[in-house]
C-alpha cells in the first residue's frame, strides 16, 4: 500500500470517527444526557467498523451492522424489560442472541448482535433507571448514525480507480 493510499484511508477513518462521535453525542444528548458519551463512542465504533476500502464492502458491512444491531438491541430490550442487569444475564442474552442468529441462518450477524447486547447491558448497569426500550433504541440509532456516516463517506470520497499496469 502506497503512502498516499494509506494517508487517504487514515484520514477517511479519522473523519468518520469524528463525525460519528459528534453526531452520536448530539443525538443522544437530546434524550439521555447521562449516556451521551457512550452513544458517541458507539456511533464512532459503528462508523469505523462499517467503513471499508470499497463501496461494495462498505454497503455489505452496513447491512450486517444494522441487522446485527437490531437483533441485539431487541433481545436486550426484552431481557431488561423483564430482569435487571447482571453479568450472568448479559452472558445468557449473548447466548440467546447467537442462537437466534444461527437459527435465522444469519450467523455472520451474531458477533455484531452480541457486541450490541454487551453495550446495552453495560449502559443498563451504569444507568439502571434508564428505560430498557429507550436504552436499546438509542444504541440502535447511534449505530445507524455511525453506519450512515461511513456509507456517506465512501460515497463522497470513494476509493481511487486503479490504473492498469503497463
Amino acid at each position: 500500500m502506497t503512502a498516499p493510499v494509506s494517508l487517504r484511508i487514515a484520514l477517511q477513518i479519522a473523519l468518520v470517527a469524528l463525525a460519528a462521535y459528534l453526531a452520536g453525542y448530539a443525538f443522544t444528548s437530546l434524550f439521555h444526557g447521562a449516556s451521551a458519551s457512550i452513544g458517541a463512542l458507539w456511533a464512532a465504533i459503528s462508523g469505523i467498523v462499517v467503513l471499508q476500502a470499497t463501496q461494495r464492502d462498505t454497503w455489505s458491512s452496513a447491512g450486517l451492522r444494522v441487522l446485527g444491531t437490531f437483533i441485539g438491541a431487541t433481545i436486550s430490550a426484552v431481557y431488561l424489560s423483564l430482569l435487571p442487569f447482571s453479568p450472568i444475564g448479559m452472558a445468557a442474552t449473548v447466548f440467546a442472541t447467537v442462537l437466534l442468529c444461527h437459527a435465522a441462518r444469519i450467523p455472520d450477524h451474531a458477533r455484531l448482535a452480541s457486541i450490541t447486547v454487551v453495550v446495552i447491558m453495560a449502559v443498563a448497569s451504569l444507568s439502571p433507571t434508564l428505560n430498557p426500550l429507550q436504552n436499546a433504541g438509542l444504541r440502535f440509532i447511534e449505530s445507524c448514525i455511525g453506519t450512515a456516516i461511513a456509507v456517506l463517506a465512501i460515497l463522497v470520497w470513494p476509493e481511487p480507480k486503479s490504473t492498469p499496469k503497463p
